[in-house]
């Protein structure tokens, strides 16, 4: 039997990984990670301002970097039988783009401006755009946001890239289009860039760029033309169609054939988002929710479309046809924070001991802390009286998009300590999460099982068994480490030829499941209850939030968890 192999690359917030896959077998023949220079000394990011920026130049050299690595550990043979590649990225992380569809961080001059850079997926510097998106959407004839959830978020296309244009005269001047991250390194990968010509992702279009079948594609330009008049035009130089991510973007160029030392026939698959493509790599089934954990979430459901599509689900991140597995409804949520906050708290100890001890002993600390507080945690009862905190850190991405409201912690008094504070944000991050589950439900979507991917997932029993107690439901962790990039292969398998289906690439490629958490009755009785005092909580924190924005009966927004 020939051996034909494909390629996942995984761009996650911090580096790139690479997995090699035989297609028939689903062995993996090779993997590597590589971090993003840049990105790890902390250039063009302002965290007092929620400002977060990626070069291009942290990605391409990442990217090269990665397949090679990941090629010299695969065995013998490999790399002249590599058939098809496909890439998945963070999002919505747009980038503005000149004619030729290079981003314009790339260009001389603009190699240090950040708004020349990829807006990455956390960064909420267009808070005041999204609100004033949905002001409009929500007063226009069309409510442009109705497949979103009904809420436009400013981790999305168009806020930042209106938040761009308003504030950077430079990239008002060159900007051509603009492009998702996993359409631009896919097209880089082709040769191809030109922004008018590339196929778009479904995935990235329809969760954070407002494409629909309906709207004829993008909403219109009398839309974008009334909310700002530097958007007057934009809409021509986009995109109209969009495609799944099961078929062919284009070949490998012979810059890149060459680079890696493959095939110059290679197939490019369609790009798409991480968590969408992870939740490929899980086996995701009809009315399974797949979490992808890790510093944030995404969490990932698909559903027949004769069964859902006549649903418009209220607060999440959208409804897609298409978006996850090709002819289902594929719906997304998620939160903001979770593995972040944790980080948060780990920094809050961390770094006093990094001023008065130095640079060994803090690192050694942090190596060890998450891990030593997770297993103090642990041994912490749960009763009605403990700690309630709200896991709003950065802000709350579903249900209800609101990214201005900020976290807390309720009911500290002298015992408050160290144990006690991170058990309470863990479970301000299970609670998170049970609010997601909650409003699929009252929205009229099952959940059958949970099923859990991603560095958190992986590494941390304690958090594990938390969030299944909090949800009072088994949780099923994937047995690949790497679902999301498992996922990218199973989609280039099918647009190279290699499968028809994709559901066929994912029974010959599939890892499994490894570990079951099952919900324990008296911690699943006792979080119910404490689950309540976290959704007053928020109530009580958002309606604080309102009052001190002064918002008014002509601008409202929607209180979040009131209705769980």
């Amino acid at each position: 039997m020939t051996e034909d192999y494909v390629i996942g690359i995984d761009f996650g917030t911090d580096s790139v990984r690479a997995l090699i896959v035989n297609a028939r077998t689903g062995a993996h023949a090779g993997t590597a990670v590589q971090e993003y220079a840049r990105w790890r000394q902390g250039k063009y990011c302002d965290a007092s301002v929620s400002q977060f920026r990626q070069h291009p130049f942290d990605y391409l050299e990442g990217l090269e970097q990665a397949v090679l690595h990941a090629l010299e550990k695969s065995p013998a043979g490999v790399r002249e039988n590599i058939r098809g590649i496909s890439v998945d990225t963070t999002g919505s992380t747009p980038v503005a783009v000149d004619r030729n569809g290079t981003p314009l961080a790339m260009l001389a001059g603009m190699e240090e401006n950040p708004n020349g850079m990829f807006v990455l997926w956390k960064d909420h510097t267009a808070n005041a755009e999204a609100e004033e998106i949905n002001l409009l959407a929500h007063n226009w004839p069309v409510d442009y946001t109705k497949f979103v959830g009904g809420i436009y978020s400013s981790e999305w296309f168009w806020a930042k890239m209106l938040h761009i244009l308003r504030v950077d005269p430079e990239v008002r001047e060159k900007a051509f289009s603009w492009m998702e991250h996993c359409d631009w390194i896919s097209a880089e990968l082709t040769g191809e860039t030109d922004p008018l010509k590339l196929k778009r992702s479904r995935c990235a279009a329809g969760h954070k760029a407002l494409w629909h079948q309906e709207f004829d594609g993008l909403p219109s330009n009398e839309f974008f033309k009334e909310l700002d008049p530097l958007l007057d035009g934009v809409r021509e130089r986009l995109f109209t169609n969009t495609e799944t991510s099961d078929k062919k973007l284009g070949v490998i160029s012979a810059k890149w054939a060459e680079k890696l030392g493959i095939p110059d026939d290679v197939v490019i698959g369609v790009g798409a988002f991480d968590a969408h493509m992870g939740a490929v790599g899980a086996s995701i089934e009809p009315y399974s929710l797949c979490k992808v954990i890790g510093t944030s979430t995404c969490d990932m459901l698909i559903a027949p479309r004769e069964e859902a599509g006549h649903l418009l689900i209220k607060g999440i991140c959208g409804q897609v046809d298409g978006s996850i597995v090709p002819g289902m409804l594929g719906m997304e949520a998620g939160q903001s924070a979770f593995g972040d906050i944790y980080a948060w708290f780990a920094k809050l100890i961390v770094e006093p001991v990094r001023n008065l001890l130095g640079d060994h002993e803090a690192n050694e600390l942090s190596k060890k802390l998450i891990p030593y507080l997770a297993e103090q945690a642990s041994e912490l009862p749960v009763t009605e009286k403990d700690l309630v905190a709200v896991d709003w850190m950065n802000g709350r991405r579903t249900p209800d998009a609101k990214h201005t409201l900020k976290g807390a912690l309720l009911g500290l008094n002298l015992a408050s300590d160290h144990a006690r504070i991170f058990k309470a944000l863990v479970e301000a991050t299970a609670y998170g999460s049970k609010s997601i589950v909650e409003r699929f439900r009252s929205e009229g979507i099952p959940i059958h099982q949970v099923i859990a991917i991603g560095g958190v997932a992986k590494k941390s029993s304690f958090v594990m068994q938390t969030l299944a107690d909090v949800l009072n439901m088994p949780i099923k962790v994937a047995a690949s480490e790497q679902a999301c990039a498992l996922g990218a292969a199973m989609f280039a398998a099918v647009a190279s030829g290699i499968y028809e289906t994709l559901p066929e690439a994912q029974q010959a490629m599939s890892s499994g499941f490894d570990t079951v958490y099952n919900p324990r009755p008296e911690q699943a009785e006792i979080y119910q209850l404490l689950y309540q005092k976290y959704l007053q909580s928020g109530a009580f924190l958002e309606n604080e939030f309102l009052k001190n924005a002064q918002i008014t009966d002509e601008n409202p927004i929607t209180p979040a968890l009131t209705n769980s």
